[in-house]
């Protein structure tokens, strides 16, 4: 059985077109969902005590650092244990919501999700695929303004995960009927 896990980072609850669109991405996939609604329940930002407990060998912190660790651990777990991400990436002022950085920044960790080498850095994650549903007012996909859609494949690749499926709903200001139509057609598309 597939194992989802769901990243939601819209902060809206109703009327979110990625929140829509995922919704129907998981019931064409089925499965077992594990759901991390970062933009209802905000992550807390990285801190000095978190970044010194990360870079502490683990079998040499102490109860405070394994307690700053502790929910960036349980972000990782599930990451590991999912073969399919979704994630919904509403484009915030031309990039990510601070609350999928917030997650983004939890979950990139040297050791556990990637691991650097005399080549340069390798992804651990490999072996499991990411569908990403990018909605935006008026930011075209890939255009020299769009920072967020170039930013979550190269997140994704850099912890591993290389195959990556965007559903795009831009110009959702000015042809929302289109952009709806359009993506939903890409999410038909796309293999169980």
């Amino acid at each position: 059985m597939t194992h989802i896990l769901r990243i939601d980072a819209s902060a809206r609850q109703a009327g979110s077109v990625t929140r829509d669109l995922l919704d129907r991405i998981e019931a064409r996939l089925g499965g077992q969902v594990t759901r991390r609604d970062v933009g209802a329940a905000p992550l807390p930002l990285l801190t000095a005590d978190w970044v010194d407990a990360n870079f502490t060998p683990k079998d040499q912190r102490n109860s405070d650092q394994r307690q700053a660790l502790a929910l960036s651990d349980a972000l990782v777990a599930e990451v590991q244990a999912a073969d399919t991400l979704l994630i919904a990436l509403p484009i915030y002022n031309f990039s990510v919501p601070a609350s999928l950085k917030a997650w983004i920044d939890l979950i990139a960790r040297a050791g556990l999700t990637f691991k650097y080498s005399e080549t340069g850095p390798k992804g651990l994650l490999t072996g499991k695929r990411a569908i990403v549903v990018v909605a935006s007012g008026g930011v075209p996909m890939d255009s020299p303004v769009d920072f967020a859609t170039p930013y979550i494949r190269q997140v994704l690749g850099f912890i591993g995960i290389k195959d990556v499926t965007i559903v795009n709903a831009d110009a959702m200001a000015t042809d929302a009927d289109g952009a709806l139509a359009r993506a939903k057609s890409q999410i038909d598309a796309i293999a169980a």
